[in-house]
């Protein structure tokens, strides 16, 4: 396959969020470095980070201007130095932390590129690098989910929370879910036992009554702002843990005082990123078990919702706004 010099990619010019996305049509394709291969993007998984680093608020994220994205999936094209198991042609799907998914052409590292499942078109691999580990993460390894267990799922339309939402009740938790009510009936039909209007509602007051006073065993939180500070009031007092993992809606502020007086609760930060550098061994089993969860069917292919790349912009923005449900993918 010739590969060209130039691409089509999105380039992110500011810190002013998705509106500072531009579409150029002449950035360079890469070329792969030891121990990295480099795809033709079929589909780029649109995710939380992207909004994060396009606002500043990702640490240690790239600076302006950069190609934005950070999961891609596609076919290999050429691979660098150093690098085995993979071969021209395979098709895999990926996270580069450095950008450039938003792109017709991407580098990932070998080491993490994951073929996509035999029978599954590109697109629907998209979330077994990023939301999907990060779910099951939060569940078992992490949160400790057992079976007869009670599971607080925040964001449950997104691609995160359905990918918990469906492990979860695989495991055997009981799953109260918050969403948007125009994605209640998605929610409930994912197999959530009750559903918990995410604006409306008091979230601690709704868990407390539907765990008799108890309180969710675990919490797993990626919205952040006021709803961090309802996730620990809605945890089992000493036993119950929080797991967060997102700050969609902001920053929140918890102190020693809180923790000691108010919410005597397990709370754990989890960001995949670090987990996979700092915890391999966490990490492999991570990926084992989502490998049973394949495999029993209690996760499946992605149907995304796809937009143009030209549309980034749009598909950022209507992520961030909460307007969608599941998984967005960009389609170079």
């Amino acid at each position: 396959m010739s590969i060209p010099a130039t691409m089509r990619a999105l380039q992110q010019t500011s810190l002013d969020g998705p509106q500072g996305l531009r579409l150029v049509a002449d950035a360079p394709v890469p070329s792969p470095g030891p121990g990295e291969v480099l795809i033709r993007v079929t589909a780029a998984g649109v995710n939380f980070v992207d909004i994060s680093q396009s606002r500043g608020m990702f640490a240690g994220g790239p600076q302006p201007p950069y190609l934005a994205g950070i999961e891609g999936a596609g076919e290999i094209v050429a691979v660098g130095q150093g690098v085995s198991g993979v071969q021209p042609g395979a098709h895999v799907i990926g996270v580069g932390i450095r950008g450039g998914a938003f792109a017709e052409y991407m580098l990932l590292p070998a080491a993490g590129a994951v073929p996509v499942p035999a029978g599954w078109a590109d697109e629907q691999a998209l979330g077994m690098v990023v939301s999907w580990p990060t779910a099951v993460a939060a569940l078992k390894p992490l949160g400790g989910i057992c079976a007869g267990q009670t599971v607080l799922i925040h964001a449950a339309a997104g691609g995160t929370g359905q990918a918990a939402v469906k492990a979860a009740k695989h495991y055997g938790a009981t799953v109260i879910a918050t969403a948007s009510p125009d994605k209640h009936e998605v929610v409930r039909a994912l197999g959530a036992d009750h559903v918990i209007d995410s604006r409306g509602a008091d979230i601690a007051s709704e868990v407390l009554r539907l765990t008799d006073g108890a309180g969710a065993d675990l919490v797993l939180e990626s919205v952040g702002g006021a709803t961090l500070e309802a996730s620990l009031a809605a945890a089992k007092r000493v036993t119950g843990r929080v797991v967060v993992y997102g700050l969609a809606a902001g920053e929140a502020a918890v102190t020693n005082w809180d923790l000691v007086y108010k919410h005597q609760v397990h709370l754990i930060g989890l960001n995949i990123g670090t987990l996979i550098q700092s915890a391999p061994q966490i990490f492999r089993e991570v990926m084992t078990e989502m490998v049973k969860l394949l495999a029993a069917g209690a996760l499946g292919p992605s149907q995304p919702a796809t937009y143009e790349l030209a549309e980034g912009p749009k598909a950022l923005a209507d992520l961030e706004t909460r307007a969608t449900v599941g998984k967005l993918a960009l389609v170079p």
